[in-house]
């Protein structure tokens, strides 16, 4: 049987629709998913007791999909069932966000079980490689995308984020702790004017070249197609394996709608 512990976001209720058997859902207190009901919330100061549960329910594996933030931990409330994992838990909680997802998936495993990616479950969220819009990427934008590539590896080192924005060769801006949107938002308050300043520039978006993909794989959806188009880039390159599309149809069609193009470009 299958849990599924459900951050913020659409990708839980994506996962649902997919399943042939509705899994448990389980939410952080404070993270609630969008668009699906939730079986249980829970607080990390009961997590063992909430995986003694799991296990008396029968569940076997369990899948991280959508975005949870580092909540506070109360120490006096603590129960003695999650004392075992007081240490794991502490770690991931003071560690870099793929240090603390790397301790997240330990914590399950340490506790028998098996944790599944959300890409596993359902594989048609990651596009095929290719170019599927009307628009295309020029010369110009190839280059950016090798050089997106190049900064979202050097981000890695440093466990920052996982996307940049690149034009003319320039890292525009990079994601940081507030993701993706709140880093496009950012290009309409550049000193050159905003968005009419450019000319072409793109989102880059993929995975840390050595995270554990069974946790934290970037998505897109249709309102990155938004985001994007109103930061005044021209294009989304995200690598081929290594982001989730909610909603690809209708991503295409927002694409198509502003001239954009979207590239699933494959890994240098």
């Amino acid at each position: 049987m299958l849990a599924i512990i459900a951050g913020q976001g659409a990708l839980p209720a994506a996962l649902v629709e997919r399943l042939p058997d509705r899994p448990l859902i389980l939410s952080l207190q404070g993270f609630r998913p969008d668009g699906i009901e939730v079986d249980r919330v829970f607080r990390l100061e009961k997590l063992g007791s909430v995986l003694k549960q799991l296990r008396r329910d029968g569940v076997t594996e369990i899948c991280f999909a959508g975005g949870i933030k580092r909540p506070q931990i109360n120490p006096l409330a603590i129960d003695f069932a999650t004392m075992p994992y007081l240490p794991t838990v502490k770690k991931a909680l003071a560690a870099s966000d793929d240090g603390a997802l790397r301790a997240a998936i330990a914590v399950l495993e340490q506790a028998g079980f098996a944790v599944r990616a959300a890409h596993d479950i359902a594989p048609d969220l990651l596009p095929p490689a290719g170019i599927a819009t009307r628009a295309q990427p020029d010369d110009k934008a190839r280059k950016d995308a090798a050089r997106g590539q190049a900064i979202v590896d050097a981000m890695a080192g440093a466990d920052i984020g996982q996307a940049c924005a690149v034009w003319r060769g320039q890292a525009l801006s990079i994601e940081g702790i507030y993701g993706t949107d709140w880093m496009l938002r950012t290009l309409r308050r550049r000193p050159d004017g905003g968005p009419e300043g450019l000319t072409g520039g793109l989102l880059f978006k993929a995975p840390k070249p050595t995270q554990d993909r069974r946790a934290d794989l970037p998505i897109i959806g249709p309102a990155t197609v938004d985001a994007v188009a109103e930061a005044g880039l021209t294009g989304i390159v995200v690598e081929t394996g290594g982001v989730m599309v909610l909603h690809r149809d209708k991503v295409l069609e927002a694409c198509d709608a502003r001239g954009l193009y979207l590239w699933v470009r494959d890994r240098a």
